[in-house]
């Protein structure tokens, strides 16, 4: 298999895997944040508790694999590190780093405290929590939607023009 090509399939699974992240962010710019704000705190602590099972159970096949896949394009193209293609690859793939330390620092540990809640018992102030999740969530919205954008520009605009995919 020629270089070019197996930088096209690189890129083509990077994009797509990237798609599967960003996804989420546009699900909640859509309608879910609008959606959790008008929630009472039962309605929310279910919903939250449900989302996070099932999020917990496929969501970190998602991220594992558009990390691996985008960290595998920044590799491939490191060899022309001046071209467009690299350049975004990377840009991209640090935003993919930056998602995940806010999920794991930000976003999870305030699940783990949601998922302690009932609908009888949770605590008075459960809107601020929910707010701060929201909150984390948006910076992770900015990291993932800029850099999906970023990889997409690199894939439209750098991949005729790198030394790597020229052969």
């Amino acid at each position: 298999m020629n270089n070019k090509l197996l930088t096209k399939i690189i890129l083509f699974t990077a994009l797509f895997s990237y798609s599967w992240v960003v996804g989420q962010s546009y699900m909640y710019v859509i309608a879910l944040e609008d959606v959790q704000m008008a929630m009472d705190a039962p309605a929310y602590i279910e919903l939250r508790q449900l989302l996070d099972t099932s999020f917990r159970a496929n969501f970190k096949f998602v991220v594992i694999g558009a990390l691996a896949s985008n960290l595998l394009l920044v590799i491939v193209t490191v060899r022309n590190c001046r071209s467009l293609l690299f350049i975004t690859a990377a840009l991209s793939f640090l935003a993919l780093i930056v998602d995940t330390l806010l999920t794991l620092k930000g976003n999870v540990p305030l699940n783990n405290l949601i998922n302690t809640w009932t609908a009888t018992s949770h605590p008075g102030d459960w809107s601020n929590i929910r707010a701060n999740w929201l909150q984390i969530f948006h910076y992770r919205q900015m990291a993932n939607g800029s850099g999906f954008v970023i990889l997409l520009a690199g894939a439209i605009f750098g991949l005729g023009h790198s030394k790597s995919s020229a052969s």
